[in-house]
């Protein structure tokens, strides 16, 4: 019994449709990663830094980044100047690896003792973890914003 008479299907439609089912599936097999960067000294430059972490995350690595230094330092939640506030902020961050596949350690700015303690959190609970510099593109890219703000930097690669 063929169904389908008088229905005419779009091919365009079909061809969204599938392209849409694609961007779900690459979205599931996305690998879980808590971001850990500098964020301590110039505010603006790090986050800015942690963004570009991000973005290399998604983009290059085709990870789903985490990183609580971009959210629990926002208005009204922890004041990062305040190291009972900063301390807390770590914890709550540190929970985070319990749900994420890795933890990965942007050091193009060296390792911060906030840092440091999580690379010792993910050697104590068996977590993995990676140390990761910025692709040469997104490193010029950083740059740049850096020298337009006057900031200035230093690549710590070893």
């Amino acid at each position: 019994m063929d169904n389908t008479k008088g229905i005419t299907v779009d091919p365009d439609w079909i061809e969204e449709q599938n392209e849409i089912i694609k961007q779900a599936k690459l979205v599931v097999q996305m690998t879980r990663v808590v971001i850990e960067s500098p964020y301590l000294g110039n505010h603006d430059m790090n986050e800015a830094y942690a963004e570009f972490a991000m973005h290399d995350c998604i983009v290059n690595y085709h990870e789903s980044p985490y990183a609580s230094h971009l959210l629990y330092t926002r208005r009204f939640v922890l004041n990062d100047d305040n190291e009972s506030d900063r301390n807390l902020g770590i914890r709550a961050g540190f929970c985070w690896r319990e749900v994420a596949d890795k933890t990965v350690f942007y050091t193009d700015l060296g390792m911060t003792k906030g840092m440091q303690e999580g690379v010792e959190d993910c050697i104590m609970k068996g977590r993995s973890y990676e140390l990761r510099i910025l692709s040469i593109d997104l490193w010029k890219k950083f740059a740049d914003y850096c020298m337009g703000c006057s900031y200035e930097i230093e690549r710590n690669i070893k």
